[in-house]
């Protein structure tokens, strides 16, 4: 902008007096530029009250106009006569002082405001920019604080970031004081990665208070493994490491393996899902050889072959302090089931074992459970299940089930046994005096197969807890379990959820309730149930049942009118034993729901019972 300070003439002022002014002139250089300011003279003060004003120059030149009228011809006027008379002769005219500047002005003013409007924006920016640093090996500078990419949106919430960095900064802080402090310390699902377990681990050195610490799935890589170098071999409190859900790989297995081995206090050491191929079960394996004080080891849901289940086997060989092997979800197949019944049959410690999901099938079932049969050990759990087991495998099933004297959990959740496979377990568990806890579940029985299991339940005592879930069952299966379990068996637990039940299996259940003084926890999701198979099972805890604990009728299409007559069961008896009801995914509205809260609320007043409703 032009400078809007104009100072008439170097002589003085007279009082009376105010700037020179052209109101041709002025109207050009107001309608140029704008309104101006000017300093002047205020006309009506005595000369000891003289100020300067300052006034819009539009204004100025009107208040000159009205001024210019009482000036006598020629005064204020000289530059101006000057001009004109030089102009006559033909000497060249100089510029009015200023003038030059003022055109200079025009472009120096907006270019110095936007430098210092720059100069501020970059000042405020650099703020946010990351810092900075030479490293100390390299000398080469190094970022740090925030991370900028020139992706499109990728910079749109950096104060989310630094808030999030805040906070993560914050939580490690705490978690190293629990390190410190608590004896189980559970961080998983964290996601501090590498960085954060270096600066973790470094609490546990001296630490003997941590006993247990969960780091599963907090992006730790094998570089990561590192950070216990040092640590674990010294620290003697920790009994339990879970590292699972971190993509170590075989790497970080191996760094792991070397680190443990020097290792005299870690009992438990859970590592599934942490991308471990043959080459890190063989490190496990040289591990287990030395470490004798690893009693749990879980390696499921990695990609370990044939080659890792046989350098497993030969750790078994040599192992005597190893009580629980978990290998669900690997390769294993027919060759690593062969495998691993060699070094089975050697072992003596072993107490569990889980092998679910290997893909056996019939030819490797065969040769574990010859090896299992020859065992000198005490093994109390076996799972293998989902391994493509026929009813022709579950004769060599059978086989064992006689044998066996400490056997206490089996399942062979689904195989494909068939009724013809149930039949033959179902005969086997006649003999059997050990095993409490069978899982059938997803095996394709039907009422046949169901009929002989019922039959086993006449003689066998033992069994407290039966899974049928997930097979076509029906209603005549249910029916022939049902009239055993009245009068017959030890049985607590129950489970046919999705067995295709139907309304008249709720009934033959309802009449079974009245009499059955065992089953604690019944399970009958997904069977169709609706309205009336919850009348039916209501109007039996209704009555007498004082035994039943825990139901579960989730997923069976009940509205209202079956959640009312629950209700109402469970306010007319008050013996009625049942702790949890569980209704998820079912259609009732708000009436069922009141309903039921009123039923809680009602049982709570009158006799100091909790019932947990899930709905």
């Amino acid at each position: 902008m032009e400078s809007s300070l104009l100072l008439s003439s170097a002589r003085p002022l007279k009082p009376s007096l105010v700037a020179p002014s052209s109101s041709s002139f002025a109207r050009r250089r107001c309608a140029s530029f704008g309104p101006k300011l000017l300093f002047r003279r205020l006309p009506s003060l005595p000369p000891r009250a003289r100020r300067w004003s300052v006034a819009p120059r539009a204004a100025s030149e009107a208040f000159d106009g009205i001024q210019s009228q009482d000036k006598p011809p020629g005064v204020g006027r000289g530059g101006a006569r000057r001009r004109a008379y030089r102009e006559e002769q033909g000497e060249p005219v100089a510029r009015p002082l200023g003038a030059g500047a003022g055109g200079i002005t025009r472009y120096i003013v907006p270019a110095g405001a936007l430098l210092a409007l720059s100069f501020v924006i970059w000042k405020v920016v650099e703020n946010f920019l990351p810092l900075k640093r030479k490293d100390q090996n390299s000398g080469e500078p190094t970022s740090s604080g925030v991370t900028w990419s020139f992706a499109a949106g990728s910079n749109l919430s950096t104060s989310t970031s630094i808030k999030a960095q805040k906070e993560s900064k914050k939580n490690l802080n705490k978690f190293y004081k629990e390190l410190r402090t608590l004896k189980t310390v559970n961080m998983a699902g964290r996601q501090f990665g590498d960085e954060g377990l270096f600066f973790l681990a470094e609490s546990l050195a001296y630490n003997k208070s941590a006993e247990e610490v969960d780091f599963s799935g907090n992006a730790i890589t094998a570089a990561g493994i590192e950070a216990f170098d040092g640590i674990l071999q010294i620290n003697t409190a920790l009994k339990t490491l879970n590292l699972s859900g971190n993509i170590i790989g075989d790497e970080g297995a191996k760094c792991l393996s070397d680190i443990l081995v020097e290792n005299v206090g870690i009992q438990k050491l859970f590592l599934n899902s942490t991308n471990i191929g043959d080459e890190g079960a063989k490190a496990i394996s040289d591990l287990l050889k030395k470490n004798k004080t690893i009693r749990i080891v879980q390696l499921s849901n990695n990609t370990v072959e044939y080659s890792g289940f046989a350098s497993i086997a030969d750790a078994l060989l040599e192992n005597n302090t190893l009580r629980s092997l978990y290998l669900n979800g690997n390769y294993g197949g027919p060759l690593g089931a062969s495998s691993l019944a060699k070094g089975v049959v050697g072992n003596k410690s072993l107490r569990e074992l889980h092998l679910h999901g290997n893909g056996f099938g019939n030819e490797g079932l065969r040769v574990l459970m010859s090896a299992l049969s020859a065992h000198k050990g005490k093994i109390t759990v076996l799972d293998i299940g989902n391994n493509n087991i026929t009813s022709e495998g579950s004769l060599y099933v059978a086989e064992f089930i006689k044998v066996t004297k400490s056997l206490r959990w089996l399942s062979l959740y689904m195989d494909d046994v068939g009724d013809e496979g149930a039949e033959k377990v179902a005969d086997a568990l006649k003999q059997n005096k050990t095993i409490s806890t069978m899982d059938f579940g997803g095996n394709n029985i039907h009422s046949r197969g169901v009929t002989a299991i019922a039959e086993t339940l006449k003689e066998n005592e033992v069994l407290t807890t039966l899974e049928l879930s997930y097979n076509p069952i029906g209603p005549q299966g249910v029916k022939a379990l049902c009239d055993v379990l009245k009068f017959n068996g030890k049985l607590q637990t129950l489970k046919l959820g999705w067995c295709q039940i139907g309304v008249s299996g709720a009934e033959f259940i309802a009449d079974c309730l009245k009499y059955n003084t065992t089953l604690s926890t019944l399970d009958l999701r997904a069977n169709g149930l609706g309205d009336d198979g919850a009348i039916c099972l209501a109007r039996s805890l209704k009555i007498i049942n004082e035994s039943l604990k825990s139901l579960d009728l989730g997923f069976n299409e009940i509205r209202d009118d079956g959640a009312f007559a629950l209700a109402q069961a469970l306010k007319a008896n008050e013996d009625l034993a049942v702790t949890s009801l569980m209704l998820a995914n079912n259609f009732f509205g708000k009436f069922g729901q009141v309903a039921l809260t009123e039923a809680r609320d009602h049982v709570y007043e009158m006799s100091g019972k909790e019932i947990d409703i899930y709905y």
